[in-house]
């Protein structure tokens, strides 16, 4: 099922600013929370939904990606999370909007129904760059890299911490002339894992984390362009007592010798011999997919631009794909030969030497008007 627009999730216009984007998620989040909706998989789906759209519109450079790239330019597609959110992540990351203490961002609205349990703390992500050909870009593909994870050692083992008793949060009374206040920090011996170490595997730090080389399969759609960032959930650093973090995957395209992306198109520069652009000839040009043959008509003038429809790039998003265009130069030799030049000079002054565009030639400012939509 294709994802809903971020925007239609949350009620709010592609303009909106950040406080309108933040009230949208607080009004949504209460309404379809699961304290006041128990059982209710409808109501979850949504304040997931929800979170997710709240996660990346108020996130400048995340925003940025998915107005020019859509759900693929936040890794919403294939292997990649853009959504996935479990509720623990979503009470964790998203408490400040609701200004709630410890455990649930809505306990000041619900009674507190989730105080009490330990925040789910996750792992540090990992960032990896990937450069790809203009053809793995245009095609999709499969790669295989190695990662070097942070893990829990298998060997480790934890207990209780004894601080707040594995709650992750402890307690403080205070007397005040208001009576007695109680607040709830995070462990400072934990650090709200609720588990210290017992027992370390060898060769681990003080955490009881070893690290690990893991080859990971990474399935990057068509279309994808300098540098998107895409992500794998789970697949960053683990934590003691937690999830682990993301894998983000940062794009690079590699120079291609030949062909040039622009946008969703591809440009070639083609240079031909004068007499090849006055006779018209047959000549071979290169694609994304492999080499096609192309006609020059006779007459042909440099700076006209040849297209090829449908041997550009297809959109990241799904929606089209785009040209080849062939930019076509003609060339002008710049040593002779005397016999050589004794034919040109034959030829100077001849009527049909004289230059004569017509009214329907186009320069090459308005060839590429025409051609890119300007």
């Amino acid at each position: 099922m294709a994802k809903r627009d971020y925007y239609d999730v949350l009620g709010v216009s592609k303009s909106a600013s950040k406080d309108e984007i933040k009230k949208a998620y607080r009004k949504m989040a209460i309404k379809y929370h699961p304290d006041k909706n128990p059982d209710d998989k409808e109501s979850e789906e949504k304040f997931k939904e929800a979170a997710e759209a709240y996660e990346v519109l108020s996130n400048d450079e995340k925003r940025q990606r998915y107005d020019q790239f859509g759900h693929q330019g936040v890794g919403g597609a294939g292997g990649f999370s853009g959504g996935g959110m479990n509720m623990e992540d979503i009470f964790s990351q998203f408490g400040d909007i609701f200004g709630g203490g410890g455990g649930s961002p809505f306990d000041s609205f619900f009674g507190g129904g989730r105080s009490g349990g330990r925040r789910t703390r996750k792992g540090t992500n990992l960032r990896i760059k990937l450069k790809l050909t203009l053809r793995e870009i245009a095609e999709g593909v499969e790669k295989k890299i190695k990662v070097n994870r942070l893990v829990v050692d298998p060997n480790t083992s934890f207990k209780n911490c004894g601080t707040c008793n594995g709650t992750g949060q402890v307690r403080k009374v205070m007397n005040t002339m208001l009576g007695q206040m109680v607040s709830t920090t995070t462990c400072p011996t934990c650090g709200g894992a609720g588990q210290t170490v017992d027992k370390r595997g060898s060769g681990t730090d003080s955490m009881g984390m070893s690290r690990k080389e893991e080859i990971i399969s990474i399935k990057i759609p068509q279309g994808v362009a300098e540098g998107m960032q895409l992500s794998m959930s789970g697949k960053g650093n683990e934590v003691p007592g937690g999830v682990p973090g993301d894998l983000l995957i940062v794009i690079e395209e590699a120079t291609d010798d030949q062909l040039k992306r622009d946008g969703n198109n591809v440009i070639y520069e083609l240079f031909v011999s004068f007499v090849d652009a006055a006779l018209g000839t047959t000549v071979e040009v290169p694609t994304i997919s492999g080499k096609v043959k192309i006609k020059i008509e006779p007459g042909t003038q440099s700076g006209k631009i040849l297209r090829l429809r449908g041997k550009g790039i297809k959109d990241v998003d799904g929606y089209g794909v785009g040209d080849q265009l062939i930019h076509v130069n003609v060339w002008t030799p710049k040593t002779l030969s005397k016999e050589e030049t004794a034919i040109l000079e034959s030829l100077r002054g001849a009527e049909n030497f004289e230059p004569k565009p017509s009214k329907s030639e186009k320069g090459f400012f308005e060839n590429m008007r025409e051609f890119f939509g300007a």
